[in-house]
């Protein structure tokens, strides 16, 4: 078994076990992503998990998972079967890491993180596979990219309006050149005062 941070620094196709805590649920992401993969995070870093069947565990649950190193859309992942993922005794809620908008990146993919800025653009209507905002601390913009599960998205956008002041937790993720903010659930967006 090696740490989520070595496992990330392997070659693509080298297999790797590891072990952490869900940051988001089995099939949260499957509207955009087309399978029923989670996040799992470890005290070194963050990843994601790509399989093709759905698991019954939520948020929070320590999870073992055996896989091989690949790239989806140019976000590292760990691509594995549902046989190679066990679920273990305890839970753990992870925190999120504070990041500023214009620092989602590379050093922070995987992980479990929340940016708080100002809405900078309308939200775009990209379904089926989800909506697509952006927000700004002053550092950069970062896109906030928001899924739809069972037809609905994951947090209500119709009050996301320019100039909006926001806090978004979710998963530091990478689509092509684009990283984003994914929240996993309608407690993920609230609003900032100003």
């Amino acid at each position: 078994m090696v740490t989520v941070a070595q496992a990330r620094a392997l070659t693509e196709g080298s297999t790797a076990t590891v072990e952490g805590f869900a940051t988001v649920a089995p099939g949260t992401f499957s509207s955009a992503t087309s399978e029923q993969g989670f996040a799992l995070q470890d005290a070194t870093g963050g990843i994601y998990v790509s399989l093709p069947d759905a698991l019954d565990f939520g948020l929070h649950a320590r999870v073992r998972v055996t896989g091989q190193l690949g790239q989806t859309a140019q976000q590292t992942v760990l691509n594995t079967a549902a046989a190679s993922v066990t679920v273990l005794d305890g839970t753990e809620s992870v925190e999120p890491t504070d990041v500023m908008t214009g620092d989602v990146g590379e050093p922070v993919e995987g992980l479990l993180v929340r940016v708080r800025g100002s809405v900078t653009t309308a939200v775009e209507d990209e379904q089926p596979y989800g909506f697509q905002v952006y927000i700004d601390d002053g550092s950069g913009d970062v896109q906030v990219y928001v899924h739809v599960v069972d037809g609905e998205p994951v947090i209500d956008t119709t009050s996301l309006e320019v100039g909006l002041a926001i806090e978004v937790t979710g998963l530091a993720a990478q689509y092509e050149e684009t990283y984003e903010v994914a929240p996993r659930r309608a407690g993920d967006l609230v609003l900032v005062e100003q």
